[in-house]
């Protein structure tokens, strides 16, 4: 729980920060989170490799490793149809497509604002920066009482990414090979199944 709390903290710092306009500007005008997340990525890479065990998993699980994306795919689906009687104002099908994003509010928010209105696109955009930042905080809960997968399928396509760190830290390095796998199928589905999901209405 420790960790978790210092990672709400720091993001609320920032938030804080931001709002009362403490930071300097090029902090404000460039995007220097991607360069934190690149150095991230590069010392899970560091940990992953080193470890000999952390392939083993692939071997193990073999064909089952399709399974994990398919479950997020398939629980999402659920997740947003146990939703819908709270938000009746918008649709099956742009409901569904908003859950589609699985994590990737970036790509799935354009698909939308493209295909249906901004207004729709900002409610994907917030639905899905709040599966990320859920996923950043309790991960450790998650794999605890939910199963080392669950961080993975809670994550969605940032398990590939953003939420990479914190999941190999509490679930295991050898569940990092899955959770990029897992993370990979899903951006590269996201774009498919929303506007599947936008062209049935």
């Amino acid at each position: 729980m420790r960790a978790t709390i210092y990672i709400l903290l720091f993001f609320t710092l920032g938030l804080l920060l931001s709002w009362q306009g403490l930071l300097p500007g090029h902090l404000l005008k460039n995007d220097y989170s991607v360069y934190a997340l690149y150095l991230l990525m590069f010392l899970v890479g560091i940990s992953i490799g080193a470890d000999s065990s952390a392939f083993k998993v692939i071997k193990q699980v073999k064909l089952k490793i399709l399974l994990v994306p398919l479950a997020t795919i398939v629980g999402t689906f659920l997740g947003m149809i146990l939703i819908m009687p709270f938000l009746a104002e918008i649709s099956f099908t742009d409901l569904q497509a908003i859950g589609a994003g699985y994590g990737y509010y970036s790509l799935s928010s354009i698909i939308i604002a493209e295909m249906r209105t901004e207004t729709l696109a900002v409610i994907a955009l917030i639905a899905n920066v709040i599966r990320e930042i859920i996923t950043l905080i309790l991960t450790p809960i998650l794999a605890k009482k939910a199963g080392k997968l669950a961080p993975v399928n809670s994550a969605g396509a940032t398990s590939m990414d953003t939420t990479l760190p914190v999941i190999t830290r509490y679930v295991g390095k050898e569940y990092a090979i899955i959770s990029v796998f897992h993370g990979t199928v899903l951006t590269i589905l996201v774009p498919v199944i929303v506007s599947l999901f936008l062209e049935m209405a």
